[in-house]
């Protein structure tokens, strides 16, 4: 699934670049390439392997976490500042969070807090919004640095072509397999996904990154509508109190920020 992720925007803008104007490259273009496409390939497997091993409704949630990890990564990086009001939806967020696993409360106060670090998918879900706060922030130097729809066309192009390598060397992944047996499903999954990385960055490029990500993370909400409506999970009531906490946060960010 998660060479089937890459692959897709390979297969669909891949087509893009070879028309598309290139505009004149600098040295720290690549080196920002360098830097993004081990993280992304991180982020991805990470990413895979906390929806794996965990319930929807406590992994996804935590992308929340990647605006309020690029208030340092921007800032450090960008220059980037949030105003108090965007602090607040940090701390929302964090707030947000804790009734993920309210259930836990009954082993104490901060056992909900504790129970992050025990629930497999759910750090790991905490490290792709980390890994994420920073490839974000690298991806916006990437466009500065050439013109957003060449960017959009090129990186994720190559970055398909690099996980997939990658994934076939150190983990045999083969899409043959997946081509024969599901090529709808494999197609509509490159089909959006490309449409969702040109419109990222597209957004990047159009606002600060703090804020466009913010507003991204309402997947944070449908990941836990899901997982209870299709898939049945426990503790869905306080899960979506916690989601839709984690959203109100990213909204302040977004809005008020």
């Amino acid at each position: 699934m998660a060479l089937a992720r890459a692959l897709g925007p390979t297969f669909c803008l891949l087509p893009f670049l070879l028309w598309w104007p290139w505009p004149e490259i600098s040295s720290k273009f690549w080196l920002t390439l360098a830097l993004l496409y081990p993280l992304e390939t991180l982020a991805m497997l990470c990413y895979m392997e906390a929806l794996r091993v965990s319930p929807l409704s406590v992994t996804v949630p935590y992308l929340a976490f990647t605006p309020a990890f690029i208030i340092l990564t921007g800032r450090l990086i960008l220059g980037e500042k949030l105003s108090p009001a965007g602090i607040l939806g940090i701390f929302l967020i964090v707030a947000g969070s804790y009734f993920l696993h309210l259930g836990e409360i009954r082993k104490g106060i901060l056992a909900p807090f504790r129970a992050t670090f025990r629930e497999k998918g759910s750090w790991l879900m905490l490290l792709v919004a980390f890994i994420y706060s920073i490839t974000s922030v690298f991806l916006k130097v990437g466009i500065q640095q050439s013109e957003r729809f060449f960017f959009a066309f090129f990186y994720y192009s190559f970055l398909g072509l690099f996980m997939g390598f990658f994934l076939k060397v150190f983990f045999g992944a083969d899409p043959r397999p997946l081509l024969r047996s599901c090529p709808k499903g494999f197609f509509l999954v490159a089909a959006s996904q490309s449409a969702a990385v040109v419109c990222h960055v597209w957004a990047l490029s159009l606002a600060p990154t703090a804020y466009m990500i913010a507003i991204k993370r309402l997947s944070v909400l449908f990941g836990v509508l899901i997982g209870g409506l299709f898939f049945k999970e426990a503790a869905f009531r306080a899960r979506l109190f916690g989601a839709a906490l984690m959203v109100s946060g990213v909204f302040l960010i977004a809005v008020k920020g």
